[in-house]
């Protein structure tokens, strides 16, 4: 019972002390582990554990092969929720790199991992090839706390989340292959290769098969109503742990891809009930994330670590992250957009995770168990990697991104709350002066207008946190709140001008407002003198922009005088010479003005006569 509560508690400890220190989760949770389970044998009277997962394979929380069970399961929950978060939609301009980096760039890591760890440790060849195997996964979980804080360019950050997402299923199938190739081998002799294929082609129909079919039978439950929304996320859970098993009971090890199937599936799918089930798995993730370092980390034994606890380790390690890495990146990314910078940042990026962890350490415990020559090599290995990569890249990312040149001196992205049609023809102005534009709503229509406009537009809930964790959205530095809210626009100015107005966050004002606009700060006022409904009345009648260019300071005061006297036109912004844009909120009568900039306004044609 003390153990159990205390794996949670401390679990949940480090979740905390993680976001507060601004690090991937997995460090404290190892550490965790570590200190409770091997470490602790230093500190303890009688020489034991203070949590022991697995003692003499039928003793501790989880005997004989109930560890395995749990840590399956478990992965198959996580790897699941990381389905539901793939969008094939984003998959535009970088789609290319990511195919070869987890195919090609798997492949030179699972080749050159393996003969370097036969030769370098001494491990015997299928043992070489099962750790390989096992560290071509990087981990979203692991890269997106290292990155978030990160002002790089959208397209290197989407290679590294979608990597990081659709590689972990991949390598999963690959050590359960060379896991089948080991096993089968040694009852089938000579015949090995032959049924080992037979196996990993039963994994692939029989993933697909049930992935999608589970998947479709779940979307057409929801559209004809059969699940009441209180047992909407109890069917989810149950729905997957049944899809893990039952796809296991077809083809052995074939659950992973399987659920990881389903959630892809579903996650590209136009369900209402998709954000619900989406934050209940994230929930659940963070717990089970939680519990499994702890565990996977106490079960290490301290005569695991004296194994690799010598310069043959140091140099693997060098080896994976200096030499195969950059390897892999550079020869999945020829021929492509990014430029020589971006693609040695990517080689340095490369943090394993929880499936590595976790699918090592189920690998180790059953081989270990079966009396296979190495195969306790093979959990410590993995989580040297795990923690030696997360540890070198959460510390120098950011200087590595310096001294390549891909940290974005100043963030020029604009995210606009709000998707209604003033703000949409807003972000087609901007966007057609270079800038990045994302949109974000709660309204699912607005955000499918905005998509048919081939707009950025995500739809969220402006009181979620889930905003803050995206990413993609780190070179963002300008915030404009443009919603018929007056509640929502000052909330949105409140909560996310700290992470995403650095170089500006203006609102629009409410008609109650401008009537006492002394009390507000006049460097936050998108326009003085036009709430939502004016703008939204102007561009239902003038649904276009339009630019007039000055030729000094005196024509610009005189069109803006001009507009104002004018009810049904609206001036924004200034385009100077240099192509940076200037809202005119704050006294535009007093703004630098050379001849060559260039007035945007919506509505009527300014009549300066």
């Amino acid at each position: 019972m003390l153990e159990l509560s205390g794996i949670i508690i401390l679990g949940i400890l480090a979740q905390w002390a993680a976001w507060k220190l601004e690090i991937p989760a997995i460090l404290p949770l190892i550490l965790i582990g570590l200190l409770v389970g091997p470490f602790s044998t230093y500190l303890s009277e009688d020489g034991n554990k203070w949590i022991e997962p697995v003692w003499d394979g039928t003793h501790g929380l989880f005997p004989g092969e109930r560890l395995f069970n749990f840590v399956s399961l478990a992965i198959s929950l996580i790897l699941f929720e990381g389905g539901l978060t793939l969008k094939k939609e984003e998959l535009k301009n970088v789609g290319s790199v990511i195919y070869r980096l987890i195919t090609l760039g798997t492949f030179v890591t699972l080749i050159t991992a393996g003969i370097a760890a036969h030769y370098v440790i001494g491990l015997n060849w299928s043992i070489s090839f099962l750790f390989s195997s096992l560290i071509v996964v990087t981990g979203p979980t692991v890269i997106a706390p290292i990155l978030r804080n990160l002002p790089i360019k959208k397209d290197i950050s989407t290679i590294l989340k979608w990597e990081g997402i659709l590689i972990d299923p991949i390598g999963a199938l690959i050590a359960v292959l060379v896991f089948e190739f080991i096993t089968v081998g040694s009852q089938m002799g000579s015949s090995y290769t032959k049924e080992a294929l037979i196996e990993f082609i039963k994994i692939i129909v029989t993933g697909f098969s049930v992935g999608f079919t589970s998947a479709y039978a779940f979307t057409l439950a929801l559209k004809n109503k059969l699940i009441p929304h209180y047992l909407l996320n109890a069917v989810v859970l149950a729905l997957v742990l049944g899809v893990f098993v039952l796809s296991d009971l077809f083809a052995h090890e074939s659950g992973l891809l399987s659920v990881v199937i389903m959630g892809m599936v579903l996650g590209n799918m136009k369900l209402d009930a998709l954000k619900d089930i989406f934050y209940f798995k994230e929930t659940i993730s963070i717990l089970l994330i939680s519990i499994l370092f702890i565990l996977l980390s106490a079960n290490i034994d301290i005569s695991d670590l004296e194994l690799i606890f010598n310069w043959k380790t140091l140099i693997l390690f060098s080896i994976v992250v200096l030499i195969i890495r950059p390897l892999g990146v550079f020869l999945s990314s020829t021929n492509s957009t990014l430029q020589k910078n971006e693609k040695i940042f990517i080689s340095w990026v490369g943090p394993r995770g929880i499936v590595a962890a976790g699918i090592a350490s189920l690998f180790g415990i059953k081989l270990t168990m079966q009396g296979y020559d190495d195969a306790n090599y093979i959990t410590p290995l993995v989580f040297m990697v795990v923690l030696g990569t997360v540890l070198l890249n959460a510390t120098t990312a950011r200087m590595v991104a310096k001294v390549t040149g891909v940290l974005l001196t100043k963030s020029e992205g604009i995210l606009i709350v709000g998707a209604s049609e003033p703000a949409r023809l807003i972000a087609s102005y901007l966007i057609q002066n270079d800038r990045r534009v994302v949109l974000i709503d709660s309204n699912p229509k607005h955000i499918q207008v905005a998509k048919d406009m081939h707009l950025e537009a995500i739809e969220c809930d402006i009181f979620a946190d889930d905003l803050l964790e995206d990413i993609e959205l780190n070179d963002i530095g300008y915030l404009l709140a443009l919603t018929g809210s007056t509640t929502i626009n000052n909330f949105a100015m409140a909560k996310f001008s700290p992470y995403f107005g650095e170089e500006g966050a203006f609102k629009l004002l409410s008609a109650k407002e401008m009537q006492n606009i002394d009390s507000i700060d006049p460097s936050t006022i998108f326009s003085y003198d036009n709430d939502f409904i004016n703008l939204s009345e102007v561009v239902r009648d003038f649904p276009n922009y339009s630019e007039v260019e000055i030729s000094k300071k005196a024509e610009f005061k005189k069109l803006i005088k001009a507009a104002n006297n004018q009810k049904d036109t609206i001036p924004l912004f200034l385009r100077d010479n240099l192509g940076e844009i200037h809202i005119l909120g704050a006294k535009p009568e007093e703004m630098k003005v050379e001849a060559g900039n260039r007035l945007m306004y919506l509505g009527r044609k300014i009549t300066s006569e």
